[in-house]
Order: C-alpha cells, then structure tokens, then sequence
C-alpha cells in the first residue's frame, strides 16, 4: 500500500496553537490517567480543547498514531536497515513485496543507484533470523544487489519535528551520551501482554488509559506502573504522537551520510547528534560500494532547509568535501507503519517462506 495521492483533497491547515500542540503531543504524553489534560497544562490550553484539537489533527492524518514507542532490540528483536538496488520499472513491483513483510516498518525510494531503503525486524526465537529474511527477500524480489546496514552504534534517535518553525535549522543542544538500549532482561508473559495493550493507538478522550484496562480486566494505575517501569528499563523511549511528515508540512526527508574515518567516528557521532533537526544518528558498516560509515536522518519543510542544515553539519565536523558526503532524498513511501510486537504475522510470514509458497504483498 504505497501513500496516497492527496490532489484534489483539501489539506487541514494546523494554526499556532496546533503546532504548539503537536509538538507537546511529540514530546511525550503523561503517563497519567488524563494525559490530555497533563499536555494541556504545559502548554496553557484547557483539556476539551486539547482533545478537540488533537482529534481533529488526527482526522486530518497529520497526526499518525499516539502510543508507546519501544526499542525494537530492547524487547529481543533483530533488526537492521536495508539498502537494494532495482531496475526501475520493476522497483514498485519490489517494494511491494518487500513491504510484505510484517516486520517492514519502513520502505522507501531514494535517490541513489540503491534505490530501496527499508527497516526490518524479526522476533526471537523465529527460525529465520534477520540475515535470512533479508537474504529471502533479496531472491524473491529480484534485487540486483542489497547491502545489510545494521546498527553499529546508536548515536541518537528522537523524532520530534518543529511544527512552530520558530527553532533556527543549524541548533544545536547540549551533547547527551548515546541511549542505553534496555537492560538485557528479555520481557515477561506479563510484560509482553502489557506491550501488545501500549502498543496500539490511544483513544483521544479524558481517560483513554483507563478504556485500555477495562477492556485488558487491568487495574489503570496498575498498567500505568508498569509503562513507568518500562520507561526505566528503557523498553520504551515514550508515550508520544508520530507525525505524518509530508501531511505536516516537512516534505524533505534527507538521510545524509558521511566518510568518516573509524578513529574520529566517535567525536563526529556525538557532534551531528547534537544538532536539534537530526532525528537519527547511526554507524553502520562500511562495503566496496558504500563507502560511509555515519548516517543522519534530516527532516524540513524544503530541500533547501534540508540542506541548509546538511551543510551546517559538514562545516562544524570538516566532511564538506563532495567524496565525504552524500544526501539520499526520499521520494516516495512505499510503507510506513508503526511497528507491531507479538503478533502471528511474523510466524505465518516465516511459514510461507520455509515451505517456497508465494509470499504477501503490500
């Protein structure tokens, strides 16, 4: 299912107290039993309108979905990103296959001879491990050539776009250590079934966490403790809104990567993750025909801001050379789901495959 085309279709316009909204909603809801009203405080608004607002936002697809963010590894999943290369008139084709996959959150075109981007996971204790799955999905959809891009280490990772536009493109903020991810203790029977209630997307009224225990027969400040604790386990980075992009008005999406020698990958990692419209900052493994070690996802309204910070990044580390650097441009999103734990369809995917039947599309 690639993104719809909105021509024709009148687009919700957030106004300034919207885009103070859903930059709170980003920044994580209360875990609390009135969340909307805890978000309200913050910001000077009164809890009806929070709610009003931040449905109507979320009918006009801006808002994507309102949950729990885990850390895939944390909870034992494998996982790696992905970069395959396709003749174009069979990309689409591809894609959708690939997209097939439950484990496919993300699948992208970019703008480089690796023209397929896309994020898989696997669950523990499947017969196919993510080298497999990839290695399957290379052959099925006849991929020219398809690189492995694990996390090497994690630098940064915090989405939260500036809907206000008031913050300068080049900040920076204070330099954090790298997130911790979990505490190498695999999840209970009882904390995957707290997961797979977190997981899903919030209803928008007063007491949505208390709707979630009356339906799971939970006590909500029971269930609530039990997301805190996650919190401190670091199995969950937070409870917060994810945006649309496109639909929110940041239509450049900039995955800029760099040359970086692996005795300077530490300072310069720390660096581009201190700039505030860096979302994601990763090393990842080098091969013949890919020559960059570190990557930053960018987002902003325009490819000129985009690269405005781009070149922010380059001048403040020294890579500005044109054989230090590259930006791959997404240009069109095949998929993007939150991703969904302890479901069947990972086995029932697995199965397809071991036994060489067809596998689903996208």
């Amino acid at each position: 299912m690639a993104t719809a085309s909105t021509q024709g279709v009148a687009r919700y316009k957030p106004d300034e107290r919207d885009q103070e909204l859903l930059n709170a909603l980003q920044a994580g809801l209360p875990l609390e039993r009135t969340p909307f009203a805890g978000i309200g405080e913050r910001i000077g608004m009164p809890e009806a309108e929070v709610l009003e607002r931040t449905q109507r936002l979320r009918d006009g697809e801006i808002i994507r979905q309102i949950s729990a963010i885990f850390d895939t590894r944390a909870l034992g999943y494998e996982s790696t990103l992905v970069a395959a290369a396709y003749p174009d008139d069979q990309l689409f084709a591809a894609a959708s296959l690939v997209g097939g996959h439950p484990g496919v959150s993300h699948n992208y075109r970019r703008s480089h001879h690796f023209n397929l981007w896309y994020t898989v996971a696997t669950e523990p204790g499947a017969q196919m491990g993510v080298a497999e799955v990839v290695d399957h999905l290379h052959r099925e959809s006849g991929a020219e050539s398809t690189r492995l891009m694990p996390t090497l280490k994690l630098f940064k990772i915090n989405v939260q776009l500036d809907m206000t536009g008031k913050k300068d493109v080049a900040e920076k903020v204070e330099a954090k250590p790298p997130p911790t991810r979990g505490d190498g203790v695999m999840p209970t029977a009882a904390d995957k079934a707290a997961i797979v209630i977190l997981q899903r997307d919030l209803p928008i009224e007063s007491r949505p966490f208390d709707t979630w225990a009356a339906e799971a027969g939970l006590d909500p400040d029971e269930m609530l403790a039990q997301a805190q604790v996650f919190v401190q386990r670091n199995y969950m980075r937070r409870f917060a809104a994810v945006l649309n992009h496109r639909k929110a008005g940041f239509g450049a999406n900039g995955m800029a990567v760099w040359r970086v020698p692996e005795d300077r990958v530490e300072e310069v990692g720390m660096q581009m993750a201190a700039f505030r419209a860096v979302s994601h900052c990763y090393l990842r493994p080098t091969y013949e025909d890919w020559p960059y070690t570190l990557f930053t996802m960018v987002h902003a309204k325009t490819r000129e801001l985009c690269e405005e910070t781009i070149q922010a990044i380059a001048d403040e580390t020294g890579f500005s050379g044109a054989d230090e650097h590259a930006v791959l441009y997404s240009t069109y999103e095949f998929k993007k789901i939150r991703l969904v734990y302890y479901t069947p369809e990972y086995r029932a995917w697995e199965a397809l495959a071991l036994s060489g039947k067809p596998l689903p599309t996208w």
